[in-house]
């Protein structure tokens, strides 16, 4: 069965752009179709997250091709665009490109996948992983998403985090609240509302802990709360709207599958999470966390603060916090810092020593950056970060192959700079007749 599966729908669902398409083996997922195509097959997945504008990601595929033609009806080879879906991406934890992951008998827990970027070595670990998974079956240790299916129906539909609502507390929790709430209005006699109900009920778990409860999935039984069911007009059952402070009420109208609903739940937490932190580079951990935990981290030098005072550099302090809440679906870092306070750094990224304030984007997996090159305003480092999130864009190693010692400064009070204080000098003692002849 598992080998028969394999060929029933390699070329369903390939998309025209990207780095795939129609005439390929490899697989298209999207949001749309990962649950049905991966979570619910018995078959064997290698499933590759990539962007179409990277460069490691171009020389995988021609690789990624020929071992999806070599499997084919035997284990499924898919392809996720990461960069169009990213919330896709973040269910699985994916912070750098390609990312390949092999879906085996428990779908819940997909291994990285660690090996070469040859079609031999693919095909090879495919092979080992499949061989694993039939003995396994063999010892009656697991039985694919059929066992998966009878323990979500005993235990995974379990409701804990979908909140009921009524006509009471409707108004208290939803339409005064400052989270985003996904409600489903249901009959408890409707099939299709059974259908969904152990999906809702995942979804539900995995949205609060991704969005640490940022995003509320809710039931409202449509039958006993009339009033509620009236005021939103339901006709039909189930139907599920998305409520957000101070906006009209939306339906949703997209697929009922638990992977489904966390990326529009996941999409709607990004539209409305707040940009991220812009952070003073006052220490090594700084710089490290932020740009480990990233995919790319943008740094700015700024000019001396005698140069500026606080007010100017106020204003390119403002530049970035736009730019960060204009990108922020982009999950990136933000730091910055002063001319001469991480010499060492600014020099690692070819800035040093002149031309401030400067930018740079650093991919600290790779140890690469890019420089902007134009101004430094919301038009200049808007281009620059446009040209980056497509791939374009010349890029640089870090100079030395990482990021240089980070000295620990005392973080900017906010104030205008004040010149040192420099000691009188006393010249009582300096006979100036002697030093204009010996001058002449």
């Amino acid at each position: 069965l598992l080998f028969v599966l394999g060929t029933v729908s390699c070329t369903l669902f390939l998309a025209v752009n990207g780095l795939y398409s129609a005439s390929d083996d490899v697989i298209e997922l999207t949001p749309t179709n990962f649950n049905k195509e991966v979570i619910q097959s018995e078959s064997l997945w290698l499933v590759e997250f990539y962007a179409p504008w990277c460069g490691h990601c171009q020389r995988l595929t021609p690789e990624w091709k020929k071992a999806a033609t070599a499997l084919k009806g035997v284990v499924k080879v898919g392809a996720v665009d990461a960069d169009k879906h990213q919330s896709l991406g973040g269910q699985y934890g994916v912070r750098g490109f390609p990312t390949i992951k092999i879906f085996g008998a428990n779908k819940n827990k997909a291994e990285d996948y660690q090996g070469g970027r040859t079609s031999d070595a693919i095909v090879d670990a495919a092979l080992s992983a499949l061989r694993s998974l039939v003995k396994d079956r063999l010892s009656g240790r697991s039985g694919g998403y059929s066992s998966g299916k009878q323990s979500r129906e005993s235990g995974g539909g379990d409701k804990k985090d979908v909140i009921e609502l009524t006509d009471d507390s409707f108004d208290k929790k939803v339409i005064n609240s400052d989270d985003v709430w996904m409600v489903e209005f249901y009959a408890p006699w409707c099939g299709h509302c059974k259908n969904l109900e152990p999906e809702w009920a995942a979804a539900a778990t995995e949205v609060k802990e991704q969005t640490k409860g940022k995003v509320k999935l809710a039931a409202v039984d449509a039958t006993v709360n009339q009033m509620l069911a009236n005021r939103y007009g339901i006709r039909g059952f189930p139907t599920i709207k998305i409520f957000q402070k101070g906006e009209d009420p939306v339906d949703y109208d997209g697929g009922r599958t638990r992977s489904d609903i966390v990326a529009r739940a996941l999409d709607l937490f990004s539209d409305n999470a707040p940009p991220p932190e812009l952070l003073e580079i006052i220490s090594e951990d700084v710089l490290k966390s932020t740009c480990d935990a990233h995919q790319l981290c943008i740094i700015s030098v700024l000019p001396h603060i005698l140069d500026t005072g606080a007010s100017g550099r106020n204003s390119y302090l403002d530049v970035m916090l736009k730019m960060a809440e204009k990108y922020k679906k982009k999950m990136w870092g933000w730091l910055w810092t002063e001319a001469g306070a991480q010499s060492d750094l600014e020099t690692s990224l070819g800035i040093g020593g002149f031309g401030y304030p400067a930018m740079a984007a650093v991919n600290a997996r790779k140890m690469k950056f890019a420089l902007l090159k134009g101004s430094f305003s919301e038009q200049g480092i808007n281009e620059f970060l446009r040209e980056l999130s497509v791939g374009r864009g010349s890029t640089a190693p870090v100079g030395g192959g990482g990021f240089p010692k980070i000295h620990s400064v005392e973080p900017w009070d906010g104030k205008d700079g004040e010149l040192p204080v420099e000691d009188d000098i006393d010249l009582s003692d300096v006979d100036m007749d002697d030093w204009d002849k010996d001058e002449l």
